[in-house]
């Protein structure tokens, strides 16, 4: 008796047979699959377009920015302060540098603080900041007006009193337009306000203090306290940030570079890499509990599948399939169901991505061999899935099966 061939032809049409007898049961099993095919796309996906603009927001921003903090170095109790009058300039002189300010901490009276009006008892005036700012401060730390502008060389030079407040302290003390020359009283002091704060690209701190000339709280409170030195912020071009770290200690004080501590910008590159391994390895994850979810889905419908079709199995052993014919037949079922989860999940998970990146103006990135692997997944998924149940279908003998 000749030996029973099962074609491959045969082989795909009995599997879609078997999965469209119950679409909705079948559909429900892919469902897994999908999900974590669909997860393993999207994150990948989202992790690329995010690190892309992590790289440009390092690059705009953090990457451009250096601080040199003046610590006296071992002669910090003898140099209260070691920047010099003309730091401004000196550091804008170098090659790379956008702009430049010195600021403190003030230090007001005891008792003292910053009030809306020249009497009164105001208990949140305790808790508002003063900062003693160059303008170059405010250029440095890429600051837009709502209202108003910022100080210039001539209010520096005449120790003018005015002020720039950020806007949780206009709200907080109702100022809402300059044109009534509104004024801040910092210890008693009328203090002009002439411009409110919308945003900073750096020092956010600005947004909540009140900002006025170093050399008007140089006149009234005298240099900055041992416990609150100054200290300088420093935007650069792109590039330019590390070299500029170096050379500002020397352009300071060439006789004591060492009374200033530089503060470099982080690698940008290495600092996207490590954001987005983590980022990579946490959703992964999530990817990964999706698509065993989704196997264990398809070994458990195609393993209750044997069950219900034992005397189809019975059957067709009894008319010549062999063994590995049944099993085949399993294996091709799960693993069909499998690759169709993998193509409905590469499409959702790109859709996602793109949505997402579409949504916060991002160009989406998705790389093609993540778009042409992810099906194979999604085949490999249903093709461990179906193995148990195709092997326990392969050892149904035929004459139990054909008395049931």
């Amino acid at each position: 008796m000749p030996r029973s061939r099962f074609a491959w032809r045969d082989l795909v049409a009995q599997s879609l047979a078997g999965m469209l007898q119950r679409p909705a049961r079948s559909m429900l099993t892919a469902l897994g699959t999908v999900l974590g095919v669909g997860t393993f796309v999207a994150v990948l996906g989202i992790t690329a377009t995010a690190s892309g603009q992590i790289g440009d927001r390092f690059n705009k921003f953090t990457a451009t920015e250096v601080t040199v903090e003046d610590t006296g170095g071992e002669d910090s109790e003898h140099v209260p302060v070691a920047l010099p009058p003309d730091a401004d300039a000196r550091v804008g002189a170098l090659n790379g540098v956008t702009a430049a300010g010195t600021y403190w901490d003030v230090r007001l009276s005891a008792g003292g603080g910053v009030r809306a009006a020249p009497v009164g008892d105001d208990r949140q005036s305790q808790a508002t900041p003063v900062l003693a700012a160059s303008a170059g401060v405010l250029r440095a730390a890429g600051a837009t007006f709502a209202q108003g502008r910022s100080w210039d060389a001539f209010h520096d030079g005449r120790a003018e009193l005015v002020a720039v407040v950020g806007p949780g302290v206009a709200a907080r003390f109702g100022i809402s337009t300059l044109e009534t020359l509104p004024a801040v009283f910092i210890d008693d002091i009328p203090f002009t306000v002439v411009g409110i704060l919308a945003d900073t690209e750096r020092k956010p701190d600005l947004l909540m203090s009140v900002v006025v000339p170093h050399t008007a709280a140089e006149a009234i409170w005298g240099p900055p306290d041992p416990g609150a030195r100054a200290a300088m912020l420093v935007s650069t071009e792109m590039g330019a940030a590390r070299q500029v770290a170096q050379e500002a200690p020397y352009a300071l004080r060439p006789d004591h570079p060492d009374y200033f501590k530089t503060v470099a910008p982080p690698d940008p590159r290495s600092l996207r890499e490590n954001v987005t391994s983590d980022l990579d390895t946490l959703f992964l994850l999530l990817a990964g509990i999706c698509l065993v979810i989704g196997a264990v889905g398809i070994a458990n419908t195609t393993l209750v599948a044997v069950m219900e079709r034992t005397a189809e199995i019975g059957l067709r052993r009894a008319l010549g399939a062999r063994g590995h014919h049944v099993a085949g037949q399993f294996i091709a079922e799960s693993s069909t169901l499998g690759v169709v989860g993998g193509l409905i999940g590469t499409s959702l998970g790109t859709a996602t991505v793109v949505a997402t990146a579409a949504a916060r103006d991002w160009t989406p990135i998705v790389h093609p061999l993540l778009v042409l692997a992810a099906p194979f997944v999604g085949l490999v998924t249903g093709l461990v899935a179906g193995l148990y149940p195709s092997w326990r279908a392969a050892r149904i003998e035929p004459v139990e099966a054909l008395r049931r």
